[in-house]
């Protein structure tokens, strides 16, 4: 077995243990690295492995640190999501670093979990496209009946910040999905609307 595919057992070992299940029964997590590595490929056919395996770790272990465990508000929302991206950056650099990845490979996937140089760096922006493309795809009309209060200028708002974190080629895709009638007008919305200051 070569370093990668070792680095992948692992990973999904790690994700595997997340309590909770989808409707078919599979841990949330290794649904969610599935999605990830899957638009990664899509939009970058030839991704190497490394940047494969990073994006399988966008989510890891997220749920041993759940939100309620911050502030309420906004603060606190970032602060769990830095806290996050750093936790999460250093047990796939473990990961790696076990399996037999090369230090500099390890340390190049976990910046790029830690979100660094995103805009500039390309695998980077890789993980931040796909993150996007699934919560558009696979999250919002969840998250849209979870969050049902919320007025519409702020989902309006949420997608701008959304579209403002992705590629130009990531939001060619983005306009193509098929996504529920009314995600997909507020969709339509927040792209042809300037964003807020």
């Amino acid at each position: 077995m070569d370093v990668y595919a070792r680095a992948r057992e692992l990973i999904d070992a790690a994700h595997a243990a997340d309590f909770r299940l989808t409707p078919d029964g599979r841990a949330v997590e290794l649904v969610y690295a599935d999605r990830m590595e899957s638009w990664v490929t899509r939009m970058a056919a030839n991704a190497p492995q490394i940047l494969r395996l990073a994006a399988r770790c966008q989510h890891l272990e997220r749920w041993k640190v759940p939100r309620s465990n911050y502030p309420e508000g906004r603060a606190g929302y970032f602060a769990w999501r830095r806290g996050l991206y750093v936790t999460q950056a250093e047990r796939a650099r473990g990961m790696l670093l076990a399996a037999g990845v090369t230090p500099s490979e390890a340390d190049q996937a976990a910046a790029w979990i830690a979100k660094k140089d995103l805009g500039s760096d390309a695998g980077t922006q890789a993980l931040e496209d796909a993150a996007c493309l699934v919560f558009l795809e696979n999250e919002i009309a969840h998250f849209a009946e979870v969050h049902a209060e919320y007025p519409r200028e702020k989902f309006i708002g949420i997608l701008q910040k959304t579209w403002r974190k992705m590629s130009p080629a990531a939001r060619d895709v983005a306009l193509s999905l098929d996504l529920p009638t009314p995600i997909a007008t507020l969709v339509r919305e927040a792209t042809s609307e300037p964003p807020p200051p």
